[in-house]
């Protein structure tokens, strides 16, 4: 799956965009992935695609 966050497994999310006159269609929501250089430990680093919402927590350290 190439929309998956390697840190939480957070994916696509579905569901149904609603119009003014109420017909329901189905759509999809993507996350906001970027691909980041991450420490893994040991002197090493890794690319990875991360989302946002783990960059911002601080649950990912960046490789510099």
């Amino acid at each position: 799956m190439a929309n998956v966050c390697d840190c939480c497994g957070r994916g696509r999310v579905t569901g149904n965009s609603v119009s003014h006159s109420n017909r329901h269609t189905r759509r999809t929501w993507g996350i906001n992935l970027q691909n980041v250089k991450v420490d893994v430990g040991c002197n090493e680093s890794r690319r990875m695609k991360i989302c946002t919402k783990c960059l911002r927590s601080g649950r990912v350290r960046r490789a510099v």
